[in-house]
C-alpha cells in the first residue's frame, strides 16, 4: 500500500543575494505552490512570500521567519499551526504622517476585505534609523541605528497581547539610484532586503514570536523597462500587505526547553511539526552555507540542490558535497529548476527510487565477501 502522507519539505531561498527565482517580489510563490502541492506541507520563509501587494495563501505552506528556521532545523524550536494569529503593527516614528497613513490604511484594508486580526498598533518612541550596505560577496546589508527603540517597541506589543508582529521602518529613498534601477530591471540584487532579515532576525532572537518587516518607502517614478518580477512592488503605496496576510496564519514557535519542562499529552505534540518530521530540504546551488541547511545536511536530511544563480558561490563542490561516497550521496539531489525539484519530492514522497528515473539504470550488485 503507497503512503501518501506529507513530506513535510523546507524550502529556503535567502534573501538579499539576487537569485534568478526568489531575488525579487514574492517571484518565488509560483515555486512555492508547486513545492506545496507535491510535499503537500511546505515550510518556507517570507523572503518566499512576500510580493509587495501581492500575496497566496495556501493551507499546504507554514510562513516562518529566516532565524526561526534556523532554530527550527537545528531542533531548537517546534512549529504549531495556528488557525489565526493576532498581527500587531510597529511602525517606525521616522515615517512621515502620509506614509504613516498609508500603512495604517493598508491595516484598516485588512480587516475589513480579508478579515485579518490586526492591532494593537505602537510607533516607536523615536526614528529607528536604517542603513544600506553591500557584503564583499555583493549580497545586500545593513544595521540599525536604535535597535533598543525598535525592540521596545515589540515588546509592548507582546504584552498587549499581539501573538505576531509586522514592522514598518522608514528606508533611505534611492539610496543607490544606479543598484536600484538595475534592481527594478532585473539586472541587480534588492538592496533593502538584507537588513529587512537583520530586523526580523532581531526581534524573534528576542522574542520568539512571527516577526516580519516590510519597508517604508516614497513611491518611485514609473520605469517603462521594469522586470515584471518587480511588478509587485510597483503597483501599491506599501510592501505591508503580503506581510499581514503571511503573518495572520504564521505558526507559533514553541520551545524545545518549554516542551521539556511541562508534561504535554499525545494530542499536543502530534500537531507540532519538528525537524524530525523534514522529509527534503530545497536550497539554491551557491547558498548552502546558511545555518538551517547545515542543520539539515548533519541530520542527513535529503538535501535538492536547484540551479538558482544568485551572487553566492557557496556550492556542493565548494563543500565537497559531490565527493561523497555511498549512502552519504544518496542524501544529495540536483535539479535543473523547481519543476524538476517537485518531481524529486514527489519520487521521495512516494517511495520511488530516483535511479529508475534515470537511464542509463545499472544493475544490482552482489554483495559478496
Amino acid at each position: 500500500m503507497t503512503n501518501t502522507k506529507p513530506l513535510p519539505t523546507l524550502l529556503i531561498i535567502p534573501t538579499g543575494i539576487g537569485c534568478n527565482v526568489g531575488g525579487y517580489a514574492g517571484d518565488a510563490i509560483p515555486a512555492a505552490r508547486l513545492l506545496a502541492s507535491a510535499s503537500e506541507c511546505l515550510i518556507t520563509h517570507p523572503n518566499v512570500m512576500n510580493g509587495g501587494s501581492l500575496y497566496w495563501v495556501d493551507t499546504c505552506i507554514q510562513y516562518v521567519e529566516g532565524y526561526s528556521l534556523n532554530l527550527f532545523a537545528a531542533g531548537e524550536v517546534f512549529l504549531k499551526p495556528v488557525r489565526q494569529q493576532k498581527v500587531g503593527l510597529l511602525l517606525d516614528a521616522g515615517l512621515e504622517p502620509d506614509l504613516k497613513k498609508r500603512h495604517l490604511q493598508v491595516a484598516d484594508g485588512c480587516v475589513a476585505s480579508l478579515g485579518l486580526d490586526i492591532g494593537p498598533v505602537i510607533t516607536t518612541e523615536r526614528a529607528i534609523r536604517i542603513n544600506l550596505t553591500k557584503g564583499l560577496s555583493g549580497s545586500s546589508w545593513g544595521n540599525i541605528e536604535e535597535p533598543d527603540v525598535l525592540l521596545r517597541g515589540a515588546e509592548k506589543l507582546k504584552q498587549a497581547g499581539a501573538t505576531a508582529i509586522a514592522v514598518v521602518t522608514r528606508f533611505p529613498d534611492d539610496d543607490d539610484e544606479l543598484e536600484t534601477r538595475l534592481y527594478r530591471q532585473g539586472n541587480g540584487v534588492d538592496i533593502i532586503a538584507g537588513v529587512e532579515a537583520v530586523i526580523s532576525h532581531f526581534l524573534v532572537k528576542h522574542l520568539l514570536i512571527p516577526c516580519a518587516h516590510a519597508p517604508g518607502l516614497a513611491p518611485l517614478p514609473i520605469d517603462y523597462e521594469l522586470d515584471p518580477r518587480t511588478s509587485g512592488e510597483e503597483i501599491g503605496y506599501t510592501f505591508l500587505q503580503s506581510v499581514l496576510v503571511g503573518l495572520s496564519h504564521a505558526p507559533d514557535l514553541i520551545c524545545k526547553s518549554a516542551m521539556q519542562t511541562k508534561s504535554n499529552t499525545f494530542s499536543e505534540v502530534k500537531t507540532l511539526l519538528s525537524n524530525n518530521d523534514l522529509g527534503a530540504v530545497v536550497v539554491p546551488q551557491g547558498a548552502l552555507g546558511g545555518e538551517a541547511v547545515l542543520s539539515c545536511i548533519e541530520r542527513r536530511i535529503p538535501l535538492i540542490i536547484v540551479s538558482n544563480q544568485g551572487v553566492l558561490n557557496v556550492s556542493s563542490t565548494k563543500m565537497r558535497l559531490d565527493c561523497l561516497g555511498g549512502d552519504k550521496n544518496k542524501n544529495f539531489l540536483h535539479a535543473e529548476n523547481y519543476l524538476e525539484a517537485a518531481g524529486l519530492i514527489t519520487a521521495l514522497r512516494y517511495g520511488i527510487n530516483i535511479k529508475s528515473l534515470r537511464r542509463p539504470i545499472d544493475c544490482v550488485k552482489e554483495l559478496n565477501d
